[in-house]
């Protein structure tokens, strides 16, 4: 009763970060919140995989959908003996973790890799990728920010949200594993009950 408690707690949790997650990479398409720099596609070519909106956006907000119901319907029944349903419940609740597990995942290389790759920005040497070559290095040298024109801070604008993207998705990869952890240990727990039982008898 317990860990039903507990996985319902953490697939609700998901929802919040799904939102957030959402919220965030639509922030992405707005640097300094201006809209032209969208509609002329003048964006970090990292912003167009959608991982906040779609991945850890949308596809979140399904599995922690999904995984309340298995959660919250005790009295579902997919075959004749109860334990068997809840077997099967928990093997479902598996493989929508590992989903879950997926599509935060996505998010957090993709936003990883936007994060080190830079703000795609104007330079005295028109639109580029100014920070390209650095390897990240650009991320705690703030004395070479102004090689961006335009958009107008869109570096750190660029660094905080997707950094807020690399949290959330983090989050909601440690909250799947634990829910994969947590069957896991049902089902090993109740194999084990079976395998022991003839003994003690």
């Amino acid at each position: 009763m317990g860990s039903r408690k507990c996985g319902g707690c953490l697939s609700c949790l998901l929802i919040p970060l799904a939102l957030w997650s959402i919220i965030v990479n639509i922030l992405l398409y707005f640097p300094n919140g201006q809209t032209s720099y969208a509609s002329s596609n003048k964006l970090t070519n990292y912003v167009w995989y959608f991982e906040g909106i779609c991945f850890s956006g949308v596809m979140m907000l399904i599995v922690a959908t999904v995984l309340l119901v298995l959660e919250n319907n005790k009295n579902y029944k997919c075959c004749q003996s109860e334990n068997c349903s809840k077997k099967y419940v928990t093997l479902l609740s598996i493989i929508f973790s590992s989903l879950g597990i997926a599509f935060s995942g996505y998010c957090l290389v993709i936003s990883a890799l936007g994060l080190i790759q830079g703000p795609y920005c104007l330079t005295l040497d028109g639109w580029e990728y100014a920070f390209e070559g650095t390897a990240g290095r650009f991320l705690t040298d703030s004395s070479i920010w102004i090689q961006c024109l335009e958009p107008a801070h869109v570096v750190e604008w660029n660094i905080i949200l997707f950094s807020i993207l690399i949290i959330l998705s983090g989050l909601q990869v440690i909250i799947c594993l634990i829910r994969v952890a947590m069957q896991l240990s049902k089902i090993l727990c109740g194999s084990y009950s079976v395998i022991i039982q003839p003994g003690i008898i």
